[in-house]
C-alpha cells in the first residue's frame, strides 16, 4: 500500500480549513491567504507549489504559529490530530512546536548557532523536548546523526557548523527536527541552497524518514520536479489561494487549471526539442492588488467573461479538485 492510499484510510494529522490570513494596514485589512484548505494524513507528503508570492511559506508559518504582526489569522481553522491549534496562546504553541510539529528551512545556517558545536545544539534541543540527562541526550544525538546519514557521528558531534558542507548542515537540521519525534514536519524549500546532486540525497532522506517514522509532511517548493520526486499529493497555490489539488501523478500527467498547465509546460523535458521554454505571461499580483473573480484571469489565455467578476468554486475531477470555471459544465 502506498503512502497516499494508506493516508486515505486514516484520519488526517493536519487539517487546514478555509484559512484566511490578513495584513493590517492604514488603508484596512489586506488578505494574504484566501480560504486555503487541505489536509495531510500520517506518512503522507503534501507538496505545496507555486511562484514566489503565492502564499506557500506564509501558509507554513500560519500552521506553526510564526506569523509576525501585523499578519494574523482572520478566519478559518487549523486542526492538529483533531484539535484546533490556530487559537493557542504563544506559550502553548511553543510547547507544541518542536515536539509535535517541526520545521526545516531552506538555509541551515539560520537554524544553527555558529558559536556552539553540533553536539551541544542537538543535546540541548533533545533535553528541552525530553526529560533525560546530558549523557542520554548525547547518545541520542549520535543516534540522530547516524539516522540522517552522517558518517562517524560520534566523532563529528564536537564539530562546529562551519566545518560541515551545506548538505551535511541540512542533515543536521533534519536531525534537530526529528529530536522530538514529531507527528508533522513543515519543510520550506529544504533543498534550494544545495547542489543538484545533494538535493536528490536530501529529498530521498526526507521521504524515507517520513515513511519510517509515519510523519506527515508539508513540502513547500517552487519546483515541480521536487514535487514529482517527493510528494504523494500536491496543492498548487496562486495569489494566496489553492487553485488545484490532487494526487501528484494525476496532477503532473493531466494538469487541469491553466496555471498548473503553465507550470508544467515551463519545465524542460529530456528528449523533447524546443526553440524556447513556454512561459506564463505577466506576473503574480501584489498584495492588495489581487483582481476580482479568478486571480489568474489577467494571465489566462482561456479566461471566460465570468472569470473577471466571479470567483470560481471547487469542481471535482476524479480525485482532483480544481477552482476553474472551465469545469463548470452541465452534466449529460
Amino acid at each position: 500500500m502506498t503512502a497516499a492510499n494508506a493516508g486515505a484510510a486514516r484520519k488526517p494529522v493536519l487539517q487546514v480549513e478555509a484559512l484566511c490570513v490578513e495584513l493590517r494596514s492604514r488603508g484596512g485589512a489586506v488578505r494574504a491567504l484566501d480560504e486555503v484548505s487541505f489536509d495531510i494524513a500520517e506518512g503522507e507528503v503534501l507538496g505545496v507549489v507555486g511562484e514566489s508570492g503565492a502564499g506557500k511559506s506564509l501558509t507554513g508559518s500560519a500552521i506553526i504559529g510564526l506569523l509576525e504582526p501585523p499578519l494574523h489569522i482572520a478566519s478559518g481553522r487549523i486542526l492538529f490530530d483533531g484539535q484546533r491549534i490556530d487559537h493557542l496562546q504563544r506559550e502553548q504553541m511553543r510547547r507544541l512546536r518542536g515536539k509535535q510539529i517541526a520545521a526545516i528551512f531552506q538555509d541551515p545556517l539560520t537554524s544553527l548557532n555558529p558559536l556552539f558545536t553540533i553536539g551541544d545544539q542537538l543535546a540541548e534541543t533533545i533535553r528541552v523536548l525530553r526529560d533525560i540527562d546530558a549523557a542520554a541526550a548525547r547518545r541520542r544525538a549520535i543516534e540522530l546523526l547516524g539516522e540522517v546519514g552522517i558518517a562517524g557521528a560520534a566523532q563529528r558531534l564536537d564539530a562546529y557548523p562551519h566545518e560541515f558542507s551545506g548538505g551535511m548542515r541540512q542533515r543536521v537540521v533534519i536531525a534537530l527536527a526529528l529530536a522530538g519525534n514529531p507527528r508533522l514536519v513543515i519543510a520550506d524549500e529544504p533543498t534550494t541552497a544545495l547542489d543538484v546532486s545533494v538535493q536528490a540525497q536530501i529529498l530521498q532522506l526526507l521521504k524515507r524518514l517520513c515513511r519510517d517514522h509515519g510523519m506527515a509532511a508539508m513540502l513547500v517548493t517552487h519546483d515541480m520536479g521536487v514535487i514529482a520526486e517527493m510528494a504523494d499529493r500536491v496543492a498548487v497555490m496562486y495569489a494566496g489561494r489553492v487553485v488545484e489539488s490532487g494526487p501528484v501523478r494525476d496532477t503532473i500527467q493531466n494538469p487541469r487549471h491553466p496555471y498548473t498547465v503553465g507550470l508544467m509546460n515551463s519545465i524542460p523535458v529530456i528528449g523533447r526539442r524546443a526553440a524556447q521554454l513556454t512561459q506564463i505571461d505577466g506576473a503574480m499580483p501584489r498584495l492588495g492588488a489581487v483582481p476580482p473573480g479568478c486571480a489568474f484571469n489577467p494571465r489566462c489565455s482561456q479566461a471566460l467573461p465570468r472569470c473577471s467578476s466571479e470567483r470560481p468554486t471547487a469542481f471535482k475531477q476524479l480525485q482532483t479538485r480544481v477552482d476553474c470555471w472551465l469545469y463548470d459544465k452541465p452534466h449529460d
